[in-house]
């Protein structure tokens, strides 16, 4: 890792707060569809398969001849790191005031890590729930005129055709849907899902979850269940769903670990050699206002490899 000059503390102990902490009530799923991919370099390139590298070569081979060469079928893809990160103060007034309550530091840490996860969780949801990225037939289909609020639509029909959709164009399947809480709902009162767990007196998501491939034949289904804050800062709060009930996607995710020669729909680039984690903590003392300062930051550049590894849909009137 890069040595910075600061006079700021590395705190694993309030790390493992962070990473532990998850918000009740509240699912953020930035992270399982742009899954980490740790790089060295603030800005460089890395090899991606898009759908164009799945092109099959002749192989026939004729007697002494030589055999028939193929490149590694990738693409370069430039990326450029930028850093995101919060601050947030602990007097040591406050330490003192709460000490018999609950330790103030990692209180702290913990609430700037919802204002962290909302962060990339909006900056993610702007990059899939997006009609200029996604248009055309292919991408984007507009099921507007069978919401699936309205128990009759055809969601299974409608889910099944997005994902035929991702296979013609790419020759990889979808294995993952993603949806908002709104979504999930609408998707659990629907009269066709209903109908396939005959002896279940109430559909539930994990009963869901657990037919997802018997049903749409994808294995993962991802919901969103942030909300947030739309207000300005000092105005009354006006909430909003993240994820919203207008729009889900069919696509094929990557997982932490898979080899990049995976075809997927993108990776968020962490420049691990400057800051190693996605969710890292540090603090420093500021003497003039009595305090201890937590830090969280990251460096990343959240990238969609290939749009045609997912498939959009608009799924509310």
């Amino acid at each position: 890792m890069i040595q910075k000059s600061t006079h700021a503390i590395p705190r694993a102990d309030l790390g493992v707060a962070f990473h532990e902490y998850s918000p009740r009530r509240a699912r953020y799923i930035a992270r399982e569809i742009l899954p980490i991919l740790n790089v060295g370099k603030e800005a460089a390139t890395i090899s991606v398969t898009k759908r164009k590298n799945l092109t099959i070569p002749e192989t026939k081979h004729a007697n002494g001849a030589v055999f028939n060469r193929v490149e590694l079928y990738m693409d370069d893809m430039a990326y450029a790191c930028e850093d995101h990160g919060l601050e947030g103060q602990v007097t040591d007034r406050d330490k003192e005031k709460y000490a018999d309550d609950f330790d103030a530091e990692v209180e702290k840490t913990q609430g700037v890590k919802i204002k962290m996860m909302l962060a990339r969780e909006k900056r993610i949801k702007d990059m899939i729930f997006n009609t200029t990225t996604w248009t055309g037939g292919d991408l984007y289909t507009d099921n507007s005129a069978n919401p699936w609020d309205t128990v009759t639509t055809d969601i299974i029909g409608q889910l099944v055709a997005a994902k035929e959709k991702v296979r013609l164009n790419t020759g990889v399947p979808a294995n993952a849907l993603i949806i908002g809480e709104a979504a999930m709902q609408n998707l659990l009162k629907n009269d066709d899902i209903i109908a396939r767990f005959v002896a279940v007196t109430v559909v539930t998501e994990a009963i869901l979850r657990s037919a997802m491939s018997a049903i749409f034949g994808l294995q993962d289904l991802i919901v969103g269940q942030a909300a947030y804050n739309s207000a300005d800062e000092g105005q009354d709060a006006s909430m909003s769903d993240m994820w919203g009930d207008d729009y889900a996607m069919v696509a094929a995710l990557g997982e932490e670990g898979l080899p990049m020669t995976e075809p997927q729909l993108g990776r968020t680039i962490l420049w691990q050699n400057y800051i190693p984690d996605i969710e890292y903590v540090e603090t420093y003392r500021e003497e003039q206002t009595k305090s201890d300062i937590v830090r969280i930051e990251h460096s990343v550049d959240e990238k969609v490899f290939d749009s045609y590894f997912g498939h959009l849909m608009k799924i509310d009137a």
